[in-house]
């Protein structure tokens, strides 16, 4: 990698209002998202042995790692209930340690309906935006925080969390972890393997709260516990599932090694490293994309016009920019896309 790569050569922002004559946006496409995988049966997780609702536990009885899976965070990502669930039914018991599968938000997939399947992410507000320990030790009460302090426990043990999510729009999938190298290590032995994808993003978390794998557990300094978010594909396509299946398997198979060591014991591939460096935040209303972004794509050449934001063209600051998770219908104040470059060696500590 030349030492130039990544460096800023443009400005993101530009108020250039008289460029929109010539070059438009795509305005706010319809919304009309395809939903090609059936609502999965999760009534066995109602009331399950042990005895919490969405948590099904196997324990080996040896010592060895905690592993904790999680999904449907978001109750219409129900891609991730059907690969637990998958996993529920063949009862796969780690040869060490203890294997927790957790569905986090049943109350918000109950709600599901094809006609508008965004409006089951949550009930009260989004769950993977409260684990900071403010939130979770303070008095406020909604569904979502009410169960991720029932949920804390389980977090909190974890050796090695996969927290699975699915994506809106149109995305390649990758891992994202948080900004300790621990994770970083978690994230790479996943990504080596067949049939997983090989991005390990590190980005910026959000505003609106603490993930999931930033959890306290997952950033203390200190500390061993180690996280990694799946964004497996489309929400509602069966090829999602089968990725969350591939990320699940490697994880129970790889356990114990990437928990003492920080490594896999075999890569068909290396790992590609990524670090977000801006987050655009939509301030305008009428904030629209130049062409249909799709998420991963890699822009060659810095000062490329990615999106309108009001009088304000937005670019790419750097060559080989690539756009993460393009919001292709943002609310003013809402993440639009973020902009991350590749990385030859991981983020540290």
């Amino acid at each position: 990698m030349s030492c130039k790569a990544g460096q800023r050569h443009h400005p993101i922002r530009i108020r250039q209002p008289r460029l929109s004559e010539t070059l438009p946006g795509i305005g706010r496409p319809p919304v009309t998202f395809r939903v090609a995988l059936p609502v999965p049966d999760l009534s066995e997780w109602r009331q399950p042995p042990s005895g919490i609702s969405g948590v099904w536990i196997f324990d080996s009885g040896h010592t060895g790692p905690e592993i904790v899976v999680t999904a449907m965070v978001h109750g219409n990502e129900y891609a991730g209930g059907w690969a637990l669930e998958n996993f529920r039914r063949r009862e796969l018991v780690p040869s060490a340690g203890r294997l927790t599968l957790i569905l986090a938000n049943l109350h918000a997939f109950d709600r599901f309906d094809a006609t508008d399947p965004v409006l089951a992410r949550h009930v009260d507000e989004d769950l993977n935006r409260l684990w900071h320990p403010t939130r979770l030790a303070g008095r406020d009460h909604s569904v979502e925080l009410d169960r991720a302090r029932v949920l804390q426990p389980l977090i909190a043990r974890a050796d090695l969390l996969l927290d699975l999510h699915s994506t809106l729009w149109p995305s390649e999938p990758l891992f994202i972890v948080p900004p300790r190298q621990r994770s970083v290590e978690l994230g790479c032995a996943l990504a080596e393997g067949d049939n997983l994808p090989p991005t390990v993003l590190t980005d910026l978390g959000h505003q609106g709260g603490s993930r999931l794998i930033e959890h306290a557990h997952f950033m203390a300094a200190g500390g061993t516990g180690r996280s990694c978010l799946l964004e497996a594909g489309s929400h509602w396509e069966p090829a999602t599932v089968q990725v969350m299946e591939n990320a699940i398997m490697r994880l129970i198979a790889q356990a114990e090694t990437i928990h003492l060591r920080g490594q896999a014991t075999d890569a068909t591939r290396e790992a590609e490293l990524a670090v977000v460096t801006d987050n655009i935040i939509a301030r305008h209303t009428d904030f629209s994309f130049v062409q249909s972004w799709e998420g991963g794509v890699i822009i060659p050449k810095a000062g490329t016009p990615l999106a309108h934001d009001g009088e304000d063209l937005i670019y790419t600051p750097y060559d080989e920019c690539m756009l993460i998770m393009p919001n292709l219908r943002p609310r003013r104040g809402q993440l639009a896309v973020r902009l991350a470059r590749r990385t030859a060696a991981p983020l540290r500590s």
